[in-house]
């Protein structure tokens, strides 16, 4: 169940409906130069980690 449901958000995310502060939040890593980009979320994947472990321990209990 929980594989579905995260195969379903990823599907939201990948056709373009993601929120606009995800992956843009201050700490985030993004260096662009010329025809390259290196890009590492640190912050938002510290935060969505957080967010989901508080969920998870919710529906545990």
């Amino acid at each position: 169940m929980i594989g579905v449901v995260i195969a379903l958000i990823g599907l939201i995310f990948w056709g373009g409906f993601a929120p606009k502060w995800l992956g843009r939040l201050p700490g985030d890593i993004r260096i662009e130069r010329g025809n390259s980009a290196f890009y590492f979320p640190i912050v938002t994947c510290i935060i969505l980690s957080i967010l989901l472990s508080l969920l998870l321990s919710i529906f545990r209990r």
